[in-house]
């Protein structure tokens, strides 16, 4: 009850960097395997195709997250961030969560369906991230961008489309 009631957006972020436990634990809430018999997830995913990717952008470069092992793994050295959306906080918070839908993994689905079923899967994972954010006393906000030219930049599929992007971090202290 506590994190709903905390739950916001917060598109001021201070230039605290979000530390390695907190991004853990961050990215195991959004989609991590809570059901290591099964592989089940945090979050439900249509069919159970488990289609959405996590990507976390920061200064540091590009990182896909992988839930098995519970790892990041490099993608790109470069800082997409500026790429993730056109308004300032996006440039200026710590990360920048990219949820990217393999349509392929989707093959249940009939293909009309499967951008409406990722879109959906993604506001599963994305609401857990505020949650966890209230609870952890983060700020996020979820925002549009202009998905071709972080799909390239990112090297995605044909397979693979943006859907949203969430920045995360620390809020910014109220001016004195």
């Amino acid at each position: 009850m506590a994190a709903l009631k905390a739950r916001k957006t917060t598109r001021e972020f201070s230039a605290q960097p979000v530390d390695d436990q907190t991004l853990g634990n961050l990215l195991w809430a959004a989609f991590g395997v809570n059901r290591a018999a099964t592989g089940g997830r945090t979050a439900p995913s249509a069919m159970n195709a488990q289609e959405t990717d996590l990507y976390v952008a920061c200064a540091d470069g590009l990182f896909r997250y992988e839930a098995g092992p519970h790892h990041l793994r490099r993608v790109l050295t470069a800082d997409l961030r500026a790429l993730t959306g056109g308004q300032e906080f996006a440039r200026q918070a710590p990360l920048a969560l990219i949820y990217v839908a393999d349509l392929s993994r989707l093959s249940r689905a009939r293909p009309a369906d499967r951008e409406f079923y990722a879109a959906v899967d993604t506001g599963y994972i994305s609401q857990n991230v505020y949650l966890y954010c209230a609870s952890a006393g983060l700020a996020t906000v979820v925002h549009d961008l202009d998905r071709p030219p972080l799909a390239q930049a990112m090297g995605l599929g044909p397979d693979q489309r943006v859907i949203l992007a969430q920045a995360v971090g620390f809020p910014k202290p109220p001016e004195p």
